[in-house]
């Protein structure tokens, strides 16, 4: 039985066509596996740790990554539905020096830190569309990834204040 992608291409038996892309601001092309989620390809091909797995099913955000600048639960994404895409992770965020990477830090808006890449991404789409949100706003918009140390309030703090960051600099 013939198996097609979400675009209608054919993959037969366990490789998809070769998929390019661009992750972090670098062209890539890969080979993978059809069943294999973004996630697997961002750490296992790429050694790209920073997006971290929790949950498995994307309901937890700690392994989110922005798609075309939409936040996507890279758990539950196709390494295959990128093809033709950018894909921006936390390692691209902390290298281009994202105002949001220092004020986590400067608010120790993390404890164990697990969720704190995944609320990072969050907060940058959420700059990007929204570069003066509200304080209900942020809270919001991070009330989709889940984090069982902090309470939240320094996390919300942080955002305010890389928003503060982006607009002046």
């Amino acid at each position: 039985m013939a198996v097609s992608d979400p675009i209608g291409r054919q993959l037969d038996g366990e490789d998809a066509p070769p998929l390019r892309f661009v992750l972090n601001g670098i062209e890539r092309a890969e080979t993978v596996p059809a069943r294999m989620s973004l996630w697997e390809l961002l750490h296992d091909e790429f050694g790209l740790c920073g997006t971290k797995l929790s949950c498995s099913r994307g309901v937890c955000g700690s392994c989110s990554v922005l798609i075309d600048g939409v936040p996507q639960a890279s758990c539950s994404t196709f390494a295959f539905s990128v093809d033709g895409r950018r894909v921006d992770t936390i390692e691209g965020l902390a290298a281009a020096g994202h105002p949001l990477c220092e004020a986590f830090a400067a608010r120790s808006a993390f404890q164990c830190g697990y969720c704190t890449s995944g609320m990072i991404v969050l907060a940058k789409a959420l700059l990007d569309r929204d570069p003066h949100p509200a304080r209900q706003t942020v809270v919001e918009w991070l009330s989709s990834n889940v984090c069982r140390c902090t309470g939240y309030a320094m996390i919300v703090e942080a955002v305010l204040a890389a928003a503060e960051a982006v607009t002046d600099g």
